[in-house]
């Protein structure tokens, strides 16, 4: 197992691979992995020669400093669970002062409206901070494929839009979402809920798969006056949002249009704990 923190160590360790035409994965994540990040790292290993999995909490694209403070960081646990999937795999585990230097600040984009709904709309400079993580780790590692889940589908569209942008020279790859037994989407936020709201938060995951049933006969607006509906009804959760969108632009829906694809998203708090999901409509 070959564990780099440095950039320096990073360039030195992948050029003799890069130089010999290796096909070579990525899996970033932020650590505190789970059944979700091994399935990407699983991908990854089947379909390139080599594989590096990025751990780094990256304090950019939080806008919430206690959001960041209580993101759990299980590094060794990480390590082991990696180990689990192949010995072979490189892990690049760097420091917020090797990442960011002098400076903790984002870069500036222009996704294009992209990044202005839902996420984007609740939490200002996310993606601008998801930006300069990705664009960093792309540059620097240079893979041929980089994997990310769909259960973040809106980052996954600005990602896809950041290599456009930047002309970096990498296949976006997206990735099933991972679900837990009760229909939770699996996430590193899940291991702050209670066991008791844990299991009560496959209600998330059931209002969406009726609201895509819904969808087949009622409205965007009838569907989600719906969802809105049944959250009220709900002591344990609190909705931030639910919206339909088109896939692409990720413009509300006002009117369905014939051979568009259509997808559902969805924020909650449960307690403390913000969880999102989404559903292909």
């Amino acid at each position: 197992m070959q564990l780099l923190h440095t950039k320096q160590e990073l360039k030195k360790y992948l050029f003799p691979l890069i130089s010999k035409s290796k096909t070579l994965g990525l899996v970033p994540t932020m650590g505190a992995l789970h059944l979700g990040h091994v399935s990407l790292i699983q991908k990854a290993y089947h379909e390139n020669e080599h594989v590096v999995v990025s751990i780094f909490v990256n304090p950019t694209q939080f806008n919430n400093a206690d959001d960041l403070k209580k993101y759990p960081k299980t590094l060794d646990k990480d390590i082991a669970l990696i180990k689990k999937v192949s010995p072979d795999i490189i892990i690049y585990a760097p420091s917020v002062e090797e990442i960011y230097e002098n400076q903790v600040k984002a870069e500036k984009y222009n996704f294009e409206g992209l990044d202005v709904v839902m996420e984007g709309e609740f939490r200002a400079g996310h993606f601008d901070g998801v930006g300069t993580i990705v664009e960093e780790l792309l540059t620097s590692i240079k893979p041929n494929r980089a994997y990310f889940g769909e259960k973040d589908f809106q980052q996954l569209q600005i990602i896809k839009k950041l290599v456009a942008i930047k002309n970096i020279p990498v296949k976006i790859i997206g990735c099933a979402i991972v679900r837990e037994e009760n229909g939770l989407a699996m996430s590193s936020r899940n291991e702050r809920l209670s066991p008791k709201l844990r299991q009560r938060a496959s209600f998330i995951y059931e209002t969406l798969s009726t609201a895509k049933e819904k969808f087949g006969t009622k409205s965007a607006l009838e569907v989600t006056n719906w969802v809105k509906g049944q959250f009220e009804k709900e002591e344990d959760f609190k909705l931030e949002y639910f919206q339909i969108t088109d896939i692409d632009r990720l413009k509300p829906l006002k009117r369905k249009l014939k051979n568009k694809q259509y997808r559902a998203f969805i924020a909650v708090f449960a307690d403390d704990v913000r969880l999102i999901d989404n559903i292909a409509l």
